[in-house]
This record gives C-alpha cells, structure tokens and sequence, in this order.
C-alpha cells in the first residue's frame, strides 16, 4: 500500500511514524527541499501544477493531503486519472472556500454563528449595525491561524480586502458573521472511511493565543454527558453530509447560553488532535491513513483521564530544540517531546509536547513547563 501525500509539512512528517508501524510505504510531494517531511519527500513540485501532481500521483494507491490549498482543477485531474483521493475535492471545496462552507452547513441545518455574503462595504456595514456595532470579516479562501480575519467595528478597517476584490476582476465577497460571545473553544476529530465507518474522539478544549492554537486539553472540562453527544453529533454529521473521508476537524465555539456552534473545519489531520498520538488508543495520524485506504478504523478511546497538549512556539531565540534536550528530559520524563524539523522563529509551530495523568492540574503543569524550556 503506497500513500501519497501532497504538502511536506509537520503533518506529513507525524504521518511516516504511522505508516512505518502499518507497514505503509509513505510518499510525500514536498513545496521545497528541507522541509519537514523530508524524511518522506520522494518528490518536490508545486502543488498548483497538475503536472507535477500527476506524476507524483500516478506512483501512489491513494492521494491524501498536509494541507488543503490543492486547486480544485488539479483536484478534478487526478479523479479524471482515475487516481483515489481522499478527501475527494467534493469535500475539500468546502475547507477551502469558508462561504462555501456557511452555505452547506446552514443547509444541512447545523448551528453556525449568523452569517453574510457581502460584496460591498455598505453591506457589510448594514450587518454590523444590526449585530450590536461589531462583527467578524473573513476573506473566504487562503487564511488560516487568525489570518484573514479581523474583529471590526466598520468596513473601513477591512477596506483594503474590498479593493483587493474589486482587482481581481472576478465577482467576489467576503464573509462576515456575528461576534459570537464564547465561554470557550472546542473542537471535535472524527475520522470517516469511504465506506462509511465513522470514529469519534473525545471533544477537547482548545486555547488560542494570538489565534494560534496554544494548548489542547482532552477531554473538554465539564463536557461529559450532553456537550460531547452534541459535539461528536455535529462533526458526524458534517462528516456524512459533506462526504468527507480521513480526519475531519470541526472547531466549536461553547457559548455563554450552552449553545455549540461551528467555527471552523479541517479536513486532515488538526493540530487539535496531536494530543491523540499519546493519550488515545489510536493516534489521529495513523486513523487518517487507515481511513483513505478504507481500513477498518482504530478505537478512540484515551489511555488516562487527562491528556495536554502544549506547542512550542517560536522556539529558542538561539541554537535548536535539540539543544535544551537534556533540561526537558530530565526535568520532565513523562512528557513527550515532538519536534518538527523546523528552524525556530518567532510564532511558528516548530513542535508541541504531550503529557498524559490522572490529575489534570499537574498534567497542565508537565506540559506547560517542558514546553518552556523551549522558549525564550
């Protein structure tokens, strides 16, 4: 079984562990050389280039993804090849265009925030004078990690989003939605086979900094009984009603009122879900690859109470992670250690660390503190 999977990122590179221990020969088409899946990297192309996909393709028994930029005509070429890809660009259309996305989900009847297509800023405007002053503006494709979002309190702080569409010649709008008034964020992973077999894990609590993902805790605090049926309720049936296959991400908000509404998706492998690699009968990196071979999926269940995870941002202003190696390790054993092959900089996810108890606030304290030492 060859899997091949396009973008050669730290997904990709926590994917080869997995498919060593199935026996799996991992492929992976890399942006660049050195990248973080270069122990993978049978190739290096651009992924916009249906060419160079194909080549890359026509080797492997299934083509899944790192990330989900593929164009959706390079997409369309590798189903025209006859070539399985899984999530299929059915799916990923809706990962990749967050209006697309709005518009299913209000369709299929799941709770989002309240939500606009706007076109011009006095539309825009309009919806912010009608939500209280203020509201949430996403550019529909290409953001991820806080970009291409901004809280606004008038379509003159997102002008410059405006000109870029009028530019591009194409008739095109932005998202707006309501600033949704949270008590926390969730997300919850299922994985989905293309016959059918779904897997939930538990939903977790995730923390954000910056709007990068700072920390996960799994399970969520206080999401026993109703919140976790509701949460694995709504990503299965995101799962089912988009056809999704592999890993799904859906990252929740709780709000003040008990509601849970839909935020985001991922459709692979989600840094939500790192934490599993450790804490969980199976791993989100090997479910994934038993998924888009379409082999029965893994138990979900965790191996303690408590699991956390933490990233390391950044990293050490000087030298590598491997450097501060031996205060992390013995200072804390218990903790596992997760390095990404990535040259540190400031806010960059260059690796995360995992610890996994029975009491939750010293399971908080080994995660933060190992992942400390990494950072200056």
């Amino acid at each position: 079984m060859r899997v091949g999977v396009i973008g050669g990122g730290q997904l990709a590179r926590m994917m080869i562990p997995a498919a060593i221990e199935l026996g799996v020969e991992l492929r992976v088409l890399a942006e660049a050389e050195g990248m973080a899946a270069e122990l993978a990297a049978t190739a290096v192309g651009d992924y916009r280039d249906a060419e160079s996909v194909l080549a890359f393709a026509r080797e492997v028994d299934v083509v899944t993804f790192d990330h989900e930029h593929v164009p959706q005509d390079v997409l369309h070429a590798l189903v025209d090849a006859g070539i399985p890809v899984n999530p299929g660009p059915d799916a990923l259309r809706f990962a990749q265009d967050k209006l697309l996305m709005r518009e299913r989900l209000s369709e299929l009847g799941l709770p989002v925030p309240d939500w606009a297509r706007v076109e011009t800023a006095e539309e825009l405007d309009r919806f912010i004078e009608a939500h209280g002053g203020s509201a949430v503006v996403k550019t529909p494709r290409g953001g991820y990690d806080g970009k291409g979002v901004r809280v606004v309190h008038g379509s003159a702080e997102v002008a410059e989003w405006f000109a870029a569409l009028a530019e591009d010649g194409r008739p095109g709008a932005l998202l707006v939605e309501e600033l949704v008034e949270f008590r926390r964020e969730l997300a919850q992973l299922v994985a989905r086979r293309p016959s059918g077999e779904l897997a939930a894990w538990p939903v977790v609590e995730t923390v954000q900094v910056g709007g990068v993902c700072s920390e996960v805790i799994a399970p969520a605090p206080r999401s026993a009984g109703r919140l976790a049926d509701v949460a694995a309720d709504v990503a299965i049936a995101i799962a089912e009603g988009l056809g999704v296959t592999g890993v799904l991400a859906v990252e929740l908000f709780e709000t003040h009122d008990d509601r849970v509404l839909v935020n985001e998706l991922a459709m692979r492998p989600h840094n939500s879900g790192h934490w599993s690699m450790d804490g969980a009968t199976t791993g989100q990196f090997e479910q994934h690859l038993r998924a888009v071979l379409d082999l029965p999926l893994g138990g979900t269940g965790t191996h303690d109470a408590w699991s956390v995870m933490v990233n390391i941002l950044g990293g050490p202003a000087e030298g590598s992670l491997a450097d501060r190696y031996p205060e992390a390790l013995s200072g804390h054993p218990t903790v596992k250690v997760h390095n990404y092959g990535k040259a540190p900089r400031p806010g960059r996810k260059i690796g995360h660390v995992t610890a996994v108890g029975s009491e939750l606030d010293d399971v908080v304290y080994q995660a933060r503190a190992a992942a400390a030492v990494f950072q200056d």
